[in-house]
C-alpha cells in the first residue's frame, strides 16, 4: 500500500473508532511498528490526530482554538497571501475564501479599488477602515469553527455574482482526490464559487500536499493558479505542465 494511501486510511480509521492503540494500527494494516509510528507522527503535526497514552485519538472539538490556528504558521500563510495578491488588480471583482491564509490578503489588498464577495468574517471587520474595498458578505448560517457562512443560503447568494478571481483554501490536496475541504457545510460554496470564477487560486501551503479530506470541491483541471509556501513535488509541477495551470511559490 502506497504511504499517501495508508495515511490516510489510518486517519478515516481512527475517526471511525475515535481513539485506537499502535498495537491496533500496527494489526490493521499490516506494516511495523515503526512504520505506524512515523505516519501517526506525520498526522499528529497536521494536527489531525492528537497523542495518548499508548495510541492516538481523535483531536477534541476546539482542542486548537481559531485564534491559535491564525497565528501558527503566520509566516508561511503571509508569503502565500502576498504572492497571491499579486495577481489582484485595481477594479477586480474577487471573492475571498474564509480561512486563515485567505485572510491575511487584507494587508495586501487595503490599498487597492476592489469589490470582494466574502464568507469570511474577519475579513469582512478587518476590512472596515478601508472604503475603497467595498466588501459583501455572503450571509447564512455562522459557523464558529471557522468563523465563516456556510449552508444553502450562502451557496445561493454567491451564485448571483460573477467573479474575475476566487482565491481558496483547501485543507488538503492530492492528485488523485482533487482539493479538498473538512467541511461538508463549505463544499457547495466553494464549489459555487469555483463555477461562478473566471480565475481560481487555490492558496495551501507544504503540509497540505498528498493528504485529503472529507470533501472535494474541486479538481485541478477546474483551477488556474496553485500558490504555496515553497516548491512542491516534481509531481505536482509536471502534473501542472500537463493541466495547463500554474504553480506558484516563492521566487518561482
Amino acid at each position: 500500500m502506497m504511504k499517501v494511501k495508508r495515511i490516510n486510511e489510518i486517519l478515516q480509521y481512527v475517526q471511525k473508532k475515535q481513539s485506537v492503540s499502535l498495537d491496533d494500527l500496527v494489526e490493521e494494516f499490516n506494516v511495523s511498528k515503526n512504520t505506524i509510528r512515523r505516519d501517526v507522527q506525520e498526522l499528529v503535526e497536521q494536527e489531525k490526530l492528537e497523542k495518548v497514552y499508548g495510541g492516538v485519538s481523535v483531536p477534541k472539538p476546539l482542542t486548537i482554538p481559531y485564534h491559535d490556528r491564525k497565528v501558527r504558521n503566520h509566516k508561511e500563510k503571509a508569503t502565500i497571501a502576498e504572492l497571491a495578491s499579486q495577481y489582484v488588480k485595481d477594479g477586480d471583482i474577487i471573492f475571498l475564501d474564509s480561512g486563515t491564509t485567505t485572510g491575511e490578503m487584507l494587508e495586501y489588498l487595503k490599498d487597492k479599488h476592489l469589490t470582494i464577495v466574502t464568507n469570511n468574517i474577519d475579513f469582512t471587520l478587518e476590512a472596515t477602515p478601508y472604503h475603497q474595498l467595498h466588501v459583501y458578505s455572503t450571509g447564512g448560517m455562522y459557523e464558529r469553527t471557522t468563523r465563516s457562512y456556510v449552508g444553502i443560503e450562502s451557496a445561493e447568494s454567491i451564485a448571483k455574482y460573477n467573479f474575475n478571481k476566487a482565491f481558496m483554501a483547501s485543507t488538503g490536496l492530492s492528485l488523485e482526490k482533487g482539493i479538498t475541504n473538512s467541511s461538508p457545510l463549505e463544499t457547495q460554496i466553494k464549489s459555487t464559487v469555483i463555477d461562478k470564477s473566471e480565475e481560481v487560486f487555490i492558496m495551501a501551503d507544504h503540509s497540505k500536499f498528498d493528504n485529503y479530506s472529507l470533501t472535494t470541491y474541486c479538481n485541478f483541471t477546474d483551477i488556474q493558479y496553485l500558490v504555496t509556501d515553497r516548491v512542491p513535488d516534481d509531481k505536482y509541477l509536471k502534473y501542472a505542465e500537463e493541466h495547463q495551470f500554474k504553480v506558484l511559490y516563492p521566487h518561482s
